[in-house]
């Protein structure tokens, strides 16, 4: 099972803001030691070209985000500041679901260890997010010929509003988001599939939304390829979740978008998207156990 990394690639926080990035590090050990890639090795990816970003991305904000002329504003929505290793960090992180996909078609699997960055929109970043990785990877499988059609399955427990603005034309591309109602974006767009849940979603509750909408989703979207977001924040001891989520629920939600597809013939890239719970060892277990049960549903071995 192929895997990329891009956690060697450290961004600046600002003073103090350790967290999100120590999850990633902390990942990919685990996932190493336990041998989950198999036969292959970790490996780290290329960075996304301008040819690959600019399916997704206006060519004036990469132009910004490049040469570091982002203006203030700009910056704080996305809450880094900006240095080289920023852009090429977020480079890195695209072109590592860009190299999942490929993996995906070509033996059933692949796996980003950061990505799911959904809230990038087509000329500005906002949440932690620079460019949308999803959106750049399912433009680019079309680009290079390997999918016709793509189905981004995004269980981040935040709404993924700048991969539906991306692609809100595109019938080629299905986008699904199953988030909080009450969270993070205040202001949603409109996915081809929205399901929003009420704070406080336990783990039932969510897996018969999360079934109703994949299976819609494969169904309507009739995809080559599905993304798949596996946020791990929709735990219940998630500071930015408000969902209520058991570590068994989250596992049991992976096996079911797995299974969905495979039975329906659908290859899965996956990205780890988001995870702020209070002990970062909860985070780094659950994306664990994704990549775990990855290997054991999806992957030749």
């Amino acid at each position: 099972m192929q895997i990329f990394y891009t956690d060697h690639f450290v961004l600046p926080l600002p003073d103090g803001h350790r967290f999100p990035m120590e999850k990633y590090a902390r990942l990919r050990a685990l996932v190493d030691a336990a041998g989950l890639a198999g036969r292959d090795a970790l490996s780290v990816p290329h960075a996304a070209t301008d040819v690959e970003l600019l399916r997704a991305h206006d060519r004036g904000y990469l132009q910004r985000v490049v040469d570091g002329t982002l203006a203030p504003a700009e910056m704080k929505r996305i809450g880094f500041p900006w240095t080289p290793q920023m852009v090429e960090r977020s480079r890195r992180s695209a072109g590592a679901t860009i190299e999942a996909c490929r993996a995906a078609l070509e033996r059933g699997v692949g796996v980003n260890l950061a990505g799911g960055t959904h809230h990038a929109f087509r000329d500005r970043g906002e949440g932690y997010c620079v460019f949308n990785d999803s959106a750049v990877a399912a433009l680019a499988m079309q680009a290079e010929g390997r999918a016709r059609r793509v189905a981004i399955l995004d269980c981040d427990v935040h709404q993924g509003n700048g991969t539906a603005a991306i692609l809100a034309e595109d019938v080629s591309v299905f986008t699904f988001s199953i988030h909080g109602a009450n969270n993070f974006p205040f202001r949603k767009e409109s996915s081809d599939l929205d399901i929003e849940l009420p704070d406080g979603t336990t783990d039932d509750e969510y897996l018969v939304a999360l079934e109703d909408g994949v299976c819609h989703a494969l169904s309507a979207g009739r995809p080559d390829l599905a993304i798949y977001l596996a946020g791990a924040d929709p735990f219940a001891d998630d500071r930015l979740g408000r969902l209520a989520l058991t570590k068994d629920g989250l596992a049991a939600r992976d096996a079911m978008v797995f299974s969905l597809c495979r039975d329906a013939g659908v290859p899965v890239a996956i990205a780890m998207a988001g995870g702020y719970a209070r002990n970062i060892g909860d985070t780094v277990d659950i994306h664990l156990r994704t990549v775990r049960l990855a290997r054991e549903m999806l992957a030749d071995n």
